[in-house]
């Protein structure tokens, strides 16, 4: 396994970890995603994150739909969507799945959340879209998130959770803990009445300036390498049931 390799599967586990400790998700149903070159590394299904090591992390080529992959551990059952985002957002490198609180919540209720803050620029644009339900683990589920993430960069599922990316995992995983906090905001604001939303304007000023606002760190790209998929690599085949477990 090479050095880079390794450092990304060792970055899931230490952000699945994270994201368990910070309170954004519970248990095994959140996962993680980044690209490596043709491959998706992605978080494996319902093991404690704490048991893990980095070649537990399995493998799925980015352009295979079938569902195969490779590692001693089958994918995350939510592959679908994390395969299907890196494929149609180049400029995603990384996908963070998970079930905070205020997020669900108003995923039960299919609200979109507004431009009740300005930090819902960093997210793309005025808005933060809730999709439609589909099941766990589906290709349904799948395309409405990729419908969901058009020209943004974070989304409810609807009677689900949430799902943020970024062109490195540490900025997917601070969108997502700045998603929970707008969700926490946005809930309790419509607990007090009704809540003014910035204008277009206001928020198209705030996209202008959020170039050099936000997580700010060292270019961690180059540890999201581009290579060739190699042919032949043995890989296992698993088909992905939906009504077989609880999601992870």
């Amino acid at each position: 396994m090479r050095g880079e390799e390794q450092k990304l599967r060792q970055q899931i586990i230490d952000h699945c970890l994270a994201m368990n400790a910070s309170g954004l998700n519970q248990g095994t149903s959140g996962n993680i995603s980044v690209r490596f070159g043709d491959d998706m590394l992605i978080s494996p299904s319902g093991i404690a994150y704490q048991t893990l090591k980095p070649e537990m992390i399995a493998t799925m080529a980015i352009d295979d739909a079938s569902g195969s992959w490779t590692g001693p551990l089958k994918p995350s059952s939510e592959w679908h969507f994390h395969q299907a985002l890196l494929q149609d957002r180049p400029d995603a490198n990384a996908v963070v799945h998970a079930h905070p609180t205020y997020c669900t919540t108003l995923a039960i209720l299919r609200k979109d959340i507004p431009a009740c803050h300005y930090m819902i620029a960093a997210f793309g644009g005025n808005n933060v879209r809730c999709s439609d339900y589909a099941t766990y683990g589906t290709k349904s589920l799948s395309d409405l998130a990729v419908e969901a993430m058009k020209d943004r960069t974070a989304c409810l599922l609807g009677n689900h959770g949430m799902i943020a990316i970024g062109d490195t995992l540490p900025k997917a995983m601070w969108r997502a803990v700045e998603l929970e906090t707008i969700a926490r905001q946005y809930y309790f604001s419509l607990q007090l009445g009704n809540p003014v939303i910035l204008s277009d304007a206001d928020v198209e000023e705030t996209l202008a300036k959020f170039t050099t606002y936000g997580l700010q760190e060292t270019d961690d790209r180059k540890n999201y390498p581009a290579r060739k998929a190699k042919n032949g690599r043995g890989r296992k085949s698993q088909t992905m049931a939906a009504g077989t477990g609880g999601e992870s």
